[in-house]
């Protein structure tokens, strides 16, 4: 399975690590994510201005990861045309710093990016955590959601 990771927290946030080290058990991982902190983006994506692109060294085995200068959706944009060779299977984005419940979801990046998959034809999910929560019980469980929703 290909499976494409982005969030809205950037590509230094611990969720992203957290969600890359859970899919990985179940197939090639591409990790694209923002440059830096995109909360509340929603769906907007960048049309003023070129993005730069920086590959990232993850210390994972089936784990490629790369930063963008741009929003959660543009980094499934790019992922889709120009980063991955082939279409992902499946787009995960999170594990969001925060709740993304109620009217949240239309503020959220990390949904945004769900979004921009879905609309792609790519299944999505997005993940998200309590703000200033650990994120054990995520990693306690997030094997076994993956695995069922997948």
């Amino acid at each position: 399975m290909n499976i494409l990771i982005t969030n809205d927290d950037g590509i230094n946030a611990p969720g992203i690590s957290l969600l890359a080290e859970a899919a990985a058990q179940f197939g090639n991982v591409t990790v694209v994510a923002p440059a830096s902190q995109c909360s509340a983006m929603s769906h907007r994506i960048t049309l003023d201005r070129p993005m730069g692109l920086r590959k990232h060294e993850w210390g994972m085995d089936g784990v490629t990861a790369y930063s963008l200068d741009g929003t959660p959706a543009d980094c499934i944009r790019a992922a889709l045309d120009a980063i991955m060779p082939e279409k992902p299977d499946v787009v995960l984005s999170g594990i969001n710093h925060g709740y993304n419940v109620g009217y949240d979801i239309a503020y959220s990046g990390t949904l945004g990016a769900a979004f921009e998959a879905v609309m792609n034809g790519v299944p999505a999910m997005a993940f998200s955590n309590a703000m200033h929560s650990p994120l054990d019980i995520a990693e306690t469980y997030l094997t076994d959601i993956i695995r069922e929703l997948t």
